[in-house]
């Protein structure tokens, strides 16, 4: 390790000390739970964690205004068309950008990069398999027509602003350096392994080192095309309890901190030098049964259920910091999103419900849950309304491979959790997560759909939600959003949101220009420090 490096961590290790700190003003210091930092490879990276990482290493063809992100602006691409037919989108590539290996970025990398998602076929090959995109025949659907120019044609009718918006969001539209990943193949990998803690972009921060759950320096790329970054590095702790954040923030050891629990937050809104910047992205916190279990296939039960959630109470203590009240499938903030229908807690009508399904007295069941705040309260909030009216819920808590897991083997019966896509500000990207399901059987295995997770299934909701995508006028396609919505409430959906995601940092004031992104692809770029 150089000693430039061996300096920032030991800055990082002065955080133990009783001391105020101050960190170095050309350097920003965070510090976030990186434990669900597993790789940085875009094709297989996951979680909102590793977003924010990736987005400062790469480039995306286009990026999405935070502060609208209906607004799609250039980013290596230049200038884009959607064709007549809206069959295919072209985008041309800006000249002068630059790999960080000094290879020019060219449609050729772009094309590459697209394609290679599809052909590992990892997690973050999702979005584009729900366009109709296969390792089969992304090689003749994305192509290079020339050094820059590339050209995507759609394998099925949508709505291409939703490509768009997936090509300015999701961590798979990240262009990286072919020659590079391709230097470093093991077998027909393209790549994969040392993609996983090695990075290859264009970005205005290179990898410098990556110490799995302990710490990553990323150091300023100076031949960036939009001209180097204002920090001249980024250093992510690794630091998992809030309240050591909370006290590190105080101190001055780190300058963002990220993933803190509701009352350290609160505790430090009264802090004068530190501030409080909540964003609210499009996932949502919700409760989800199983409708394999006949208990919860009755609509009658289901009903019962969603008269059981004490909205109001989880939302005002419980959610403040983590969340917005919020009970459509839609993400607030759309034209297309109705107003929330006003569901509350009515145990009198639960118990009717019951009675008329068959349970006087209740039943036992499971809640599923991460052992992570506010989720495992949300639970224990719910385990005491469904008691009122005799349904005894016994808490199961875990990671997220027991409680998710049980989700895509259809092996539940009761979750809550938080998702549902909405990374993409269209309301499709909503109902295709949280309701879509095309094919109800176990073996279509379509766990990237969790309507199919929780068995719900409806042929009428499911065409609706794939001519609305396909929809060209703009006020036809916003009304039948809304159709989908009111069929889902009759039909009393299997996901019931509670509350919409609302991703809260604590900043030092000496900290200008960062402007947290809802799609969690936050750019440091212009980020500087007093």
């Amino acid at each position: 390790m150089t000693w430039l490096r061996r300096a920032a961590f030991c800055l990082l290790a002065a955080a133990s000390g009783a001391a105020p700190a101050a960190t170095p003003r050309d350097q920003l210091v965070i510090g976030m739970n990186m434990n669900n930092v597993l790789s940085l490879d875009p094709a297989g990276a996951t979680g909102n964690d590793v977003l924010g990482v990736v987005a400062n290493l790469y480039d995306y063809l286009v990026e999405l205004d935070p502060r609208d992100l209906t607004k799609i602006e250039p980013a290596l691409a230049e200038r884009w068309e959607i064709a007549p037919d809206r069959n295919s989108i072209t985008l041309t590539l800006r000249t002068g950008a630059r790999f960080q290996s000094g290879a020019p970025v060219t449609a050729e990398d772009a094309a590459w990069s697209l394609r290679r998602v599809l052909k590992l076929n990892l997690a973050m090959a999702s979005p584009w398999k729900s366009y109709g995109f296969s390792k089969s025949n992304v090689d003749r659907l994305i192509r290079a027509t020339d050094a820059r120019t590339l050209r995507i044609d759609l394998p099925r009718p949508t709505d291409p602003l939703m490509v768009l918006y997936t090509l300015g969001t999701s961590v798979s539209a990240a262009i990286v350096d072919r020659q590079a990943v391709l230097s470093h193949q093991q077998g027909n990998d393209l790549g994969a392994a040392w993609m996983i803690n090695h990075a290859a972009g264009s970005g205005p921060f290179s990898l410098t080192e990556w110490r799995a759950k302990d710490a990553m320096l990323l150091d300023r790329f100076d031949g960036y095309w939009r001209g180097p970054a204002k920090l001249r590095r980024v250093v992510m702790r690794h630091v998992p309890e809030s309240l050591s954040l909370r006290f590190m923030i105080d101190r001055g050891d780190v300058d963002l901190a990220d993933g803190m629990s509701g009352p350290d937050i609160e505790a430090l809104k009264r802090h004068a030098n530190v501030v409080v910047q909540p964003v609210l992205r499009g996932a949502t916190y919700y409760v989800a049964v199983s409708m394999k279990d006949p208990r919860y296939a009755d609509r009658r039960v289901r009903l019962a259920l969603r008269n059981l959630i004490d909205y109001k109470g989880i939302n005002q203590a419980i959610m403040p910091n983590y969340g917005v009240s919020h009970q459509r499938p839609v993400m607030l903030g759309l034209a297309a999103t109705l107003p929330d229908p006003g569901y509350h807690l009515d145990v009198a009508t639960a118990k009717k419900l019951l009675a008329e399904a068959g349970y006087p007295h209740g039943f036992a069941t499971t809640i599923r849950v991460l052992s992570d705040p506010p989720m495992i309260n949300i639970a224990t909030s719910l385990q005491a309304t469904l008691a009122l009216a005799g349904i005894q819920a016994q808490i199961l808590s875990g990671t997220g491979n027991q409680v998710y897991g049980a989700m895509r083997d259809r092996r539940f019966e009761i979750v809550v959790g938080r998702g549902g896509g909405g990374v993409e500000p269209h309301p499709h990207a909503n109902l295709r997560a949280m309701v879509y399901n095309p094919d109800n059987r176990d073996e279509a295995k379509l766990t990237n759909f969790q309507g199919w997770r929780t068995s719900f299934y409806d042929p009428r909701i499911n065409q609706l939600i794939e001519e609305a995508v396909t929809e060209r006028d703009p006020g036809r396609q916003t009304e039948m959003y809304r159709e989908i919505q009111r069929l889902y409430d009759e039909e009393v959906g299997a996901i019931q949101p509670v509350s919409q995601m609302l991703e809260t940092v604590v900043l030092s004031k000496r900290v200008h220009n960062y402007v947290g992104h809802p799609s969690a692809t936050t750019h440091l770029r212009d980020v500087y420090k007093d």
